[in-house]
């Protein structure tokens, strides 16, 4: 019945790779490369085939398949599984290589390290725990017995010529390898047996061999030891102890650990230090563990490559899963990821992401908000739209500021790959509550920075709606850098409007800004006007320019739409709401000065700027000259906003404030208030209803000179406008009504013009009464007039 007959090779789980690996073990075994059929994981496969006339051997690789199999240690070959037949043997392990093969490879590529090596030697501490836990003699330390894990890690193999140190009777095998008989000690070579000795002296001796062949290369003959060559010199002393002539002055393996561990050793540095932590990490203390995951980040640099990624990434992902680590974990966690590919990367790191952003851990929130960068690239779309962006958004209504800051700048990120409804609804939404009504001027300033960034990204209806009237709104902002990106943000969508909205919505409202009380805000309103003319005025003397110019604006979202606007004059998001926090922090409870609007509170302290590079985009086009101005960063228009002004004083801001209430209250940020309508959020900040008008007649207090000089006209002449009391509208809301067209707006100027006709005529029959009131000279007290 032979074809019953099941070949035990063949049902074996494991593939063999037919060629063996160059440089593997010299004696009976053959290292090749496999795989576990079931899971394709790779591991190493030892093979001996046995040969007739080959007892010696075969008993020799029996005994090693034995020791291997019972053995279990860290720093030992991990054994996995096996086979014995009659006409071979197969030893299943962890994937590994041979030690030789890996200095060399490393040594080629230039990134062999004295750190990597220091921890490598500090893992053969598994010849302490044969020594002296098990009682047994290892017999075969050399560079061939010593193996390389993916992770780096050092494990010791060769167990074939292992005996007891017991004594019973039985001496060490005999090899019948000469290239294993040359690490032999000189004492083997003594048969009187009057040489005092330690058990582990001879493998001592052999440990010191193999110090030398890792910095020196292949041991030509035992003479050669005498110079230590290219061991380090804190090494050397402890070196010259393995390899005396005295082997009872050898010192025991967890002796020479110790040694090399004082201060100064070569063993005495971070990385062996972080090393050993994780090995002990489960019976850590979680204050230990906390200040072990804050300082790891500061040495990943330092590390190698592979230990990063094998070892270090399993045990973080461990502590973020089971541990109390929290958040401190994401910062090495993130730095560790850049060693992995994309499918390793999306196998290991998103999963944790993605549940990360569901907790509730505001320092948890705040980080991963910080270091968005490093991971957004492998979030796919669907990812974003339905586990990511729904936990973001909650930061927008946190009543921590830097929360809130941290999420306005994370939509930089997520705007490219949010669907239709997250961006152009959801979205949309909270900027337009977060510009009418947080109370944080730096945040709104961002808001509309940030909107500016991503307005190619929406669609054409949804950027007919919003961008004109939330610059519009920015600039009646009263925190000066609000204005500024207001205007900025007009010229960074420039190409995103057609020339009738140009000429009816956005000249006027940068028209108004030309008296603002800081002259920042004026430049940037100057320059903004000129290139808005220039853009007009090119369409006017060439009309077949139009559907060039306007080819943005009803198309669909693009990134790449506007190339000039991508590159918009250096001004970037990132460098100015970096600030944002610094602001909070100083003055949590900043009060608004006293004006005629409500104020929201103001910054006092300085605004401290980091200058950005600033970017350039060259386009030929007449209508898109945008980057042959020097807009300037808006960093850097803060910093001259509060060089002037450096405490926001409350005669700037109500100056602004009368600019804010004297304008017509239907202006184009009104259209911003069809978010509001659907009820998902409310109104903008209020103004305060006018005062009453006093009776036909009456001479106001203001209007008399109590005998104060007059005032100087030199100077800046729109600095006195923060001074001038002006004319208020009726109340309303940023949010009650709607952009009623051009025609509306000339109605209502003809009717402001009439207005103030009649206001100047009743203060010219004024002025007449009061001149034939003295004319007929003062009235005495007492006297009666005569008729």
């Amino acid at each position: 019945m032979w074809f019953f007959a099941r070949d035990p090779v063949r049902d074996f789980p494991f593939e063999l790779i037919p060629e063996p690996l160059e440089g593997g073990p010299p004696g009976p075994w053959a290292l090749h490369r496999g795989r576990k059929k079931a899971t394709g994981s790779t591991v190493s496969i030892f093979v001996y085939d046995v040969k007739p006339g080959a007892e010696d051997q075969t008993q020799v690789a029996k005994a090693a398949f034995k020791r291997l199999k019972t053995l279990r240690h860290p720093n030992i070959l991990a054994y996995i599984d096996g086979l014995e037949t009659e006409k071979c043997l197969h030893v299943v392990t962890e994937a590994v290589t041979p030690l030789g093969m890996y200095l060399k490879a490393r040594v080629e590529a230039g990134d062999l390290k004295e750190l990597e090596i220091s921890w490598g030697l500090h893992q053969i501490k598994a010849l302490s725990f044969l020594v002296n836990d098990c009682s047994l003699i290892h017999n075969n330390v050399c560079m061939a017995s010593v193996f390389v894990d993916r992770a780096g890690e050092w494990k010791l193999g060769g167990l074939d010529y292992m005996y007891s140190a017991q004594g019973n009777g039985e001496g060490p095998p005999r090899k019948g390898i000469p290239e294993l008989e040359q690490y032999d000690p000189p004492e083997l070579a003594d048969s009187s047996g009057r040489v005092v000795k330690e058990k582990w002296s001879a493998d001592m001796w052999r440990l010191g061999c193999l110090i030398w062949e890792v910095f020196n290369g292949p041991l030509p003959r035992a003479a050669a030891l005498r110079n230590p060559g290219k061991i380090p010199k804190s090494l050397v002393p402890h070196y010259c102890e393995l390899v005396g002539a005295n082997p009872k002055v050898r010192p025991n393996p967890a002796r020479f650990l110790q040694n090399c561990r004082a201060p100064g050793g070569f063993m005495s540095n971070r990385f062996v230090e972080t090393n050993l932590f994780l090995e002990e990490i489960q019976i850590k203390e979680p204050t230990e563990k906390q200040k072990f995951f804050q300082e790891l980040s500061k040495s990943l640099d330092s590390f190698p490559e592979d230990f990063c990624r094998h070892k270090v990434l399993p045990q973080l992902l461990t502590a973020f899963e089971f541990g109390s680590a929290g958040a401190v974990v994401l910062t090495p966690l993130f730095k560790v990821g850049k060693f992995l590919n994309a499918e390793e990367y999306q196998q290991k790191i998103i999963p944790v992401v993605v549940k990360m952003f569901s907790s509730t851990d505001r320092a948890m929130r705040i980080r991963l908000l910080q270091q968005m960068e490093q991971f957004i690239q492998y979030l796919d779309e669907p990812t974003v739209n339905t586990q990511i962006f729904p936990h973001v958004v909650h930061g927008f209504l946190d009543t921590n500021p830097a929360i809130r800051e941290q999420t306005v700048k994370s939509m930089l990120l997520l705007a490219p790959k949010l669907n239709e409804a997250n961006l152009n609804v959801e979205l949309m939404k909270h900027f337009a509550r977060l510009q009418a009504k947080d109370d944080q001027g730096p945040i709104r300033c961002n808001t509309t920075v940030c909107l500016g960034k991503i307005g190619s990204y929406l669609s054409a209806s949804t950027r007919h709606r919003v961008l004109t009237s939330a610059f519009s709104r920015a600039t009646k902002d009263p925190f000066a850098p609000s204005r500024v990106a207001g205007v900025l943000g007009f010229a960074a969508t420039h190409n995103l409007y057609s020339m009738n909205d140009c000429a009816h919505k956005i000249l006027p409202v940068l028209c108004s800004l030309t008296v603002d009380p800081e002259k920042s805000v004026r430049d940037q309103a100057f320059k903004a006007i000129r290139s808005f003319l220039s853009k007009l005025e090119s369409v006017s003397e060439d009309p077949t320019q139009l559907a060039e110019v306007e080819k943005d604006v009803h198309a669909a979202s693009s990134p790449g739409m506007g190339g000039a606007a991508a590159s918009w004059a250096g001004w970037a998001v990132t460098g100015v709401s970096s600030l944002t926090s610094k602001l909070i922090r100083a003055h949590p409870t900043a009060t608004p000065a006293e004006t005629n609007v409500p104020q929201r509170p103001m910054p006092e302290g300085h605004w401290e700027t980091q200058e950005e590079d600033k970017d350039t985009a060259e386009d030929n086009s007449a209508a898109d000259r945008w980057d042959d101005e020097d807009w300037g960063s808006l960093e850097q228009e803060a910093e001259s906003v509060l060089a002037q002004q450096e405490d926001w004083s409350a005669g700037g801001q109500a100056g602004h404030a009368g600019q804010v209430s004297s304008r017509d209250h239907k202006s184009p940020e009104s259209d911003w208030s069809s978010w509001e309508a659907e009820g998902s959020w409310d109104q903008g900040w209020q103004e305060q209803s006018s005062p009453e008008r006093p009776p036909e007649g009456t001479r106001m207090a203001s209007e008399y000179n109590w005998g104060v000089p007059e005032p100087n006209d030199k100077g800046d002449p729109f600095s006195s406008l923060s001074a001038r009391p002006s004319a208020q509208p009726r109340p309303h809301s940023w949010g009650e009504d709607s952009w009623e067209g051009l025609e509306t707006d000339s109605r209502q100027a003809k009717a402001e013009l009439a207005r103030k006709k009649r206001e100047e005529r009743r203060r010219e029959m004024e002025a007449k009464r009061a001149e034939k009131k003295a004319a007929k000279g003062p009235m005495k007290l007492g006297a009666r007039k005569l008729d």
